[in-house]
């Protein structure tokens, strides 16, 4: 990791589910000090970081906000090729929500069956985190995870993540929360949803809640994502700063 990258976060991907826009599934990889973390990786992770030049093998963290394929399905791809073409030798920590290691493992034997024979020759860790509580993950890194209003069974949080003496903060999915302003608050980057324009849509945070609360964010920079056909039509017409695939954003 040379000066330059440091402090940033890569828009690999910035998408929603669908594909909108052509945009790739959601996966931000942030450099910090002595750190490489992804938050989130969809299904379209491993192409969306070989386009913008970053090796998966490089990765020491994956958060992931909750069990949708758009946030979390690339993985298993990730550590099938990471035991056999990536050849990775460094550990990896996989974190999330309760659930995720058992989810993990039967998606991965669900797209990629008989993979579970494999054995990884790199120390592979899952970690599972309790909400409102800072999280240890691994000896450089405290994520404290809050509720996030988006499908129960996913078991969504929003994330608040302290690395190499930076906060970067993520709403995830969800409809407006009292909780929203707590992960974002002071935060040096803080990544928002903003869904549809000005369409109302369930468990999602859209414009209309962005601009409604956009004076309590108190983040130092805010960037949103996630956007739908709506709200993308509208992204170069709004003041606020949108995310696109390959955006880097120094922090």
């Amino acid at each position: 990791m040379t000066d330059t990258e440091i402090n940033t976060l890569t828009f690999a991907g910035c998408g929603d589910a669908f594909g909108s826009g052509g945009r790739f599934n959601t996966c931000f990889v942030v450099d910090v000090e002595g750190l490489r973390y992804a938050i989130d990786f969809g299904a379209t992770s491993l192409v969306a970081l070989q386009q913008v030049g970053i090796k998966h093998s490089s990765i020491d963290v994956v958060v992931i906000s909750h069990i949708h394929a758009d946030h979390c399905s690339g993985i298993p791809s990730m550590l099938l090729d990471s035991m056999l073409a990536a050849k990775r030798t460094k550990p990896l920590i996989i974190a999330g929500p309760k659930d995720t290691e058992q989810r993990l493992r039967d998606m991965m034997e669900s797209m990629l069956p008989g993979s579970n024979i494999m054995v990884p020759k790199f120390d592979l860790t899952f970690v599972e985190m309790e909400l409102f509580k800072p999280n240890k993950v691994g000896d450089k890194m405290i994520v404290t995870p809050y509720p996030a209003d988006h499908t129960p069974k996913t078991h969504p949080m929003s994330l608040r993540i302290d690395a190499g003496g930076k906060t970067v903060s993520y709403s995830g999915d969800t409809a407006w929360t009292e909780h929203v302003t707590k992960v974002s608050d002071g935060a040096d980057l803080f990544v928002c949803e903003s869904y549809f324009y000005e369409k109302p849509i369930r468990f999602h945070i859209n414009y209309p809640d962005v601009k409604e609360h956009w004076d309590e964010f108190n983040a130092k920079r805010i960037v949103l994502t996630h956007m739908g056909p709506e709200m993308l039509a509208m992204a170069n017409q709004v003041p606020e700063e949108c995310a696109y695939d390959g955006l880097v954003v120094k922090f």
